[in-house]
């Protein structure tokens, strides 16, 4: 009989635990543990060690990044005609992934601990997701944790969510079988709001996979993803700074006389009509109406059509606008987003 450790709020999961996800788990569950109760873990179960000055160091090897040709997207009616297949977004079909989840869930039950995180991908309510985490690894759920919106005790109560990520770093897929690539794995299966991950330890994909989901709803959903970093001027302009990871957007966007729009891991969205400011990357938490798109909305989907593909600069780019409505039209979009909150204390009281 699995044992579980309930969060400290009263939860749905308590009631429910993963049945939702399809999962009848043989060892402990614990849920939606605090930093510190994810690193002594980690640490128990030899998962890395602590670093001078107390970081958390786990090796990820052999992957120290993403394996984007090992991505696909599971080929169905309902989102088929809203994909940019390719290289980029490579299909499965629904019967490989029914496999491959099947082996995927058979794994997470066997194992001796389960960590589950109930997060928010979104700052803004009316457009962000609720996503389940659960993976084998204490330092896999203490990086979403750090990385997405977590929910405030109360809400945890009512928690439901609308998309789950199964995660089997150690898990290795059958090409033949599973129709992948390799023995890695990044799935998603929209019509289910399932994703599979596995053969790689690196966590990146735990974050960049939820982002190609909201790469999704967004524009379909009236609202551009752009993968950059923000700042507004004294007068109401607003300057954004477009690049890959790491090469220094919120480094040039944090100005001393500006106040930084900021954004968790990177990315950033707006809607026709609103301000810069309102800036909202996420999706909503039901499906999109595709006919009922405005000419704005039109616009924003053709330049960043569904799961586009990722624009690859060579470095940060500046651009300037003051409203929305210049950016919807721009036709600049990056492939990936993010949950994003527009603060408006100086850059300079920022870290």
């Amino acid at each position: 009989m699995a044992t579980q450790t309930p969060p400290a709020t009263p939860s749905r999961a308590r009631l429910h635990g993963l049945a939702e996800q399809g999962l009848a788990p043989t060892g402990a569950v614990h849920w939606n543990q605090m930093p510190a109760e994810l690193v002594e873990a980690a640490i128990r179960r030899g998962e890395g060690q602590l670093a001078d000055m107390g970081p958390f160091v786990a090796v990820t090897t052999p992957f120290t990044g993403r394996s984007p040709k090992d991505k696909f997207v599971v080929r169905e009616p309902g989102s088929e005609a809203h994909v940019d297949w390719g290289a980029v977004n490579q299909p499965i079909s629904p019967a490989q992934f029914e496999l491959l989840l099947a082996d995927v869930k058979g794994y997470l039950d066997v194992q001796s601990e389960l960590f589950v995180q109930d997060l928010y991908c979104g700052a803004d309510p009316a457009h962000r997701l609720s996503v389940r985490y659960v993976t084998p690894n204490a330092w896999h759920a203490s990086f979403v944790r750090n990385m997405f919106i977590r929910p405030e005790p109360a809400q945890l109560s009512t928690f439901a969510a609308t998309f789950s990520v199964l995660h089997a770093p150690e898990f290795k897929a059958d090409p033949t079988k599973h129709g992948t690539r390799t023995d890695t794995f990044i799935v998603l299966n929209l019509a289910t709001r399932t994703i599979l991950i596995g053969g790689t330890r690196y966590a990146g994909e735990l974050k960049k996979s939820m982002f190609t989901v909201m790469n999704y709803y967004l524009p379909l959903n009236g609202v551009m993803p752009m993968h950059c970093s923000a700042n507004t001027g004294p007068d109401g302009d607003t300057a954004l700074f477009f690049g890959l990871s790491g090469t220094g957007k919120t480094t040039l966007s944090a100005d001393p006389l500006r106040a930084l729009v900021k954004t968790r891991s990177g990315p950033s969205g707006a809607g026709p009509g609103s301000r810069t400011g309102d800036q909202s990357t996420s999706a909503r938490q039901s499906p999109p109406s595709h006919g009922s798109q405005s000419s704005s909305t039109a616009r924003a989907a053709s330049s960043s059509s569904s799961l586009t593909r990722t624009n690859e600069e060579r470095g940060p780019r500046r651009t300037r606008t003051s409203s929305a409505t210049r950016i919807g039209q721009s036709g600049s979009s990056a492939g990936r987003a993010a949950s994003c909150s527009a603060c408006r204390r100086p850059a300079s009281s920022m870290r």
